[in-house]
């Protein structure tokens, strides 16, 4: 057993989740000056989104909500880092506890509400972030302020954009969380469709030099039909990528006891049970939308051989989130020193 794996087994697991995810991230943010610049690993570069990424694998949104440890996480080994969710108006979340372990399924379950300092705040932190003349890959995810009614949503967003992307190498508007009201049911192309068309617009009005890719992220819940109608708007729309997937309010086929479940109650899953329904998504996706359009695969990546089959089924890069929770500060490392060195024709077996 690793070290960490004792230290999760032992420790972590008897503290509250979101008290060990804040003490986690304050070590990684103190540590960042004595690990320096982000590992080097034997991987290939990546070119994606007009950008030259140095491996596949970044962090996902969710664990940097405010852009406040960008540096520490990059040197742990992630390529890219993306930050959010950031919505138009600074929100406390929901109430806690909304942070839940289910250990058996090496999975999370989140009802966080998008808490966020607000766009403002944030956008003046990459401003000070951007002065000092880091590098690492920054994708901004933005979501809606929950104070916002659903039909004032572009709004909403347009805001975040234009705070947002003068400082991102990339923006993603996330319509797929289940911890807003209302939230995916923008995932409907009809509602989809002018939020898109309005971060577009203002992302370009505050950019004029520099097109900002956007991407939109979805949800594993999305059934086929849906997720194909979201394919054919990336491409009629210009987008330059989608990200899935998002967590899922799906609980079936968990190895949980019900009772452990059923008393979390409602949030969005992530972590190992979703592994075969993301990478579902990307193939089906890759297959519909051909080979230019840029695919993003999270949602139960643990191992390496998660990560080269979630590249086969189409994905560009990857993204991690829940098994760097449960794997440990190491993971990264290891996912993308696996990708680079082992033979993609034969079999991993990093657990």
């Amino acid at each position: 057993m690793r070290a960490y794996d004792l230290l999760f087994e032992q420790a972590l697991t008897r503290l509250d989740p979101e008290r060990i995810h804040h003490a986690a991230f304050r070590a990684i943010r103190v540590a960042a000056p004595l690990t320096g610049r982000a590992v080097r690993v034997p991987s290939s570069p990546v070119h994606a989104l007009g950008l030259t990424f140095p491996h596949p694998l970044g962090l996902a949104a969710g664990f940097d909500k405010n852009a406040v440890g960008i540096d520490g996480l990059a040197a742990l080994g992630f390529g890219h880092v993306e930050v959010g969710t950031v919505t138009g108006e600074a929100q406390p979340g929901n109430p806690q506890p909304r942070l839940f372990r289910l250990k058996a399924d090496r999975a999370i379950v989140n009802r966080m509400g998008f808490n966020n300092d607000g766009s403002e705040v944030v956008a003046r932190r990459l401003a000070a972030w951007r002065a000092t003349g880091r590098s690492t890959i920054l994708g901004v995810n933005i979501g809606k302020s929950k104070v916002v009614p659903e039909d004032e949503a572009a709004r909403d967003y347009e805001k975040s954009a234009g705070l947002l992307a003068p400082h991102a190498d990339y923006l993603v508007v996330n319509v797929s969380s289940p911890n807003t009201p209302g939230l995916r049911n923008l995932q409907a192309v009809e509602k989809l469709e002018p939020i898109l068309a309005a971060v577009r617009r203002r992302a370009d009005e505050v950019r004029p030099d520099h097109r900002v890719p956007l991407l939109v992220k979805i949800a594993p819940d999305l059934g086929d039909d849906d997720v194909l109608a979201v394919a054919d708007l990336a491409l009629a729309s210009g987008l330059d990528g989608i990200i899935a997937t998002n967590t899922t309010i799906s609980r079936d086929g968990l190895a949980s006891p019900a009772d452990e479940v059923g008393a979390i109650g409602a949030g969005g899953l992530s972590g190992r049970p979703l592994t075969r329904r993301s990478e579902d998504v990307v193939r089906l996706l890759r297959e519909r939308v051909g080979p230019d359009l840029t695919l993003v695969g999270v949602g139960g990546i643990t191992t390496v051989d998660d990560a080269r089959r979630r590249l086969a089924a189409g994905a560009d890069l990857l993204q991690g989130y829940t098994a760097f929770v449960y794997e440990g500060p190491l993971w990264p490392r290891r996912i993308v020193t696996g990708l680079g060195t082992r033979s993609a024709k034969g079999p991993a077996t990093d657990a």
